[in-house]
């Protein structure tokens, strides 16, 4: 009879939050990493524990900066060169993922460039969900898990008791994803149809089908950068005179890289009347350069005469914002990667 190898459970800078759970449903501690930070940027993380011999799980998202793909691969590494015996990368989010094809001249395959990367360092097997696109899977030369989101999201939208429920695509490309999610309601779709000027800027849209007097669930893979968070301020504010927005945003580095670009989509899409609201950024623990904060961002916007506020606890943000809202206010509460942004939610509407 084989033997049955130990396992053991690791998790980088940017998946520490997800991986404290996973480890505790396992019934296993959270395996020690200790991460060196250099003055000039780089890294070196090194396992405080032994793993020779043992199946050795990397929980790591590579969302941007590179910093968190370059841990995972330093990681990855480390564990082949310690004799682990089997090596998994978990990538919750798989960065680099919609870069997956050649559709112009002189660019690069992202996704495939990664997986070489995940390759050559060392990795035996991937799991990942809900990828940009299945066929990502055939860039890797190991097994790949790919798991679906939808065994969370369709019970959840069951419960909903929806009547007239409605499926829509936000572009040509999600529509496998979309019609996969409407097979469980035995329900129809629609498709968005978009034309971009360039990365993340639409020049134009048009809707292919119906959707009067249904209730439309909009799936979608990537919804974090500025320009979504700018489109569903737009989307809410045919449905009341004012708009409130708060959003919440994730790691001092996405935060940094997405400075400029956030202030500027939102600055134009809020009108006179509406607010844009932020707590303190989100932080799911590691190594990070704090140099800089949600606050920052408001008083950018509040440069650009937006109706800009900051409340650092967003425990604090239902009373302080109490006042600013008028008989005919929306409230759009955003986020990403904060595990209890949906509790958040709930008490916030139980609270109203």
């Amino acid at each position: 009879m084989a033997a049955i190898n130990a396992v053991k459970i690791f998790s980088g800078s940017a998946s520490n939050y997800l991986a404290k759970d996973i480890a505790k449903y396992y019934g296993k501690d959270l395996g020690a990493v200790t991460t060196l930070k250099f003055s000039d940027g780089e890294m070196s993380p090194s396992f405080d524990e032994s793993v020779r011999g043992c199946d050795v799980f990397i929980i790591q998202s590579t969302f941007p900066t590179a910093d968190n793909l370059m841990e995972l691969l330093l990681m990855i590494d480390a564990a082949r060169r310690a004799s682990a015996h089997y090596v998994t990368a978990v990538i919750p989010y798989f960065g680099y993922s919609r870069q997956d094809r050649k559709d112009r001249p002189r660019v690069g395959i992202g996704a495939k460039l990664v997986g070489n990367l995940l390759t050559e360092a060392g990795a035996d097997r991937l799991m990942t969900i809900d990828l940009h696109a299945g066929q990502i899977q055939g860039f890797m030369t190991f097994p790949v898990d790919h798991l679906e989101g939808n065994a969370i999201f369709v019970p959840y939208l069951k419960s909903l008791n929806l009547e007239n429920i409605l499926f829509a695509s936000p572009d040509v490309g999600g529509v496998v994803r979309t019609r996969n999610m409407a097979k469980f309601f035995n329900a129809e779709m629609v498709i968005c149809d978009k034309h971009r000027k360039r990365a993340n800027e639409i020049a134009s849209m048009q809707l292919i089908g119906d959707v009067k007097g249904s209730d439309v669930i909009l799936v979608d893979d990537f919804a974090h950068n500025p320009v979504k968070c700018a489109k569903s301020m737009e989307a809410c504010q045919p449905l009341a005179e004012k708009l409130i927005a708060w959003f919440q945003p994730h790691g001092y580095g996405p935060t940094r890289f997405l400075r400029h670009d956030f202030v500027e989509e939102i600055a134009k899409v809020l009108r006179p009347q509406d607010e844009i609201w932020m707590s303190e950024i989100y932080f799911a623990g590691g190594t990070a350069v704090k140099d800089i904060s949600a606050n920052d961002l408001i008083e950018d916007l509040k440069a650009k005469g937006v109706n800009a506020f900051f409340v650092a606890d967003r425990n604090d943000l239902l009373n302080t914002m109490r006042p600013h809202f008028t008989p005919s206010t929306t409230l759009l509460l955003m986020g990403a990667r904060d595990p209890s942004l949906g509790d958040f939610a709930k008490q916030v509407w139980g609270e109203l």
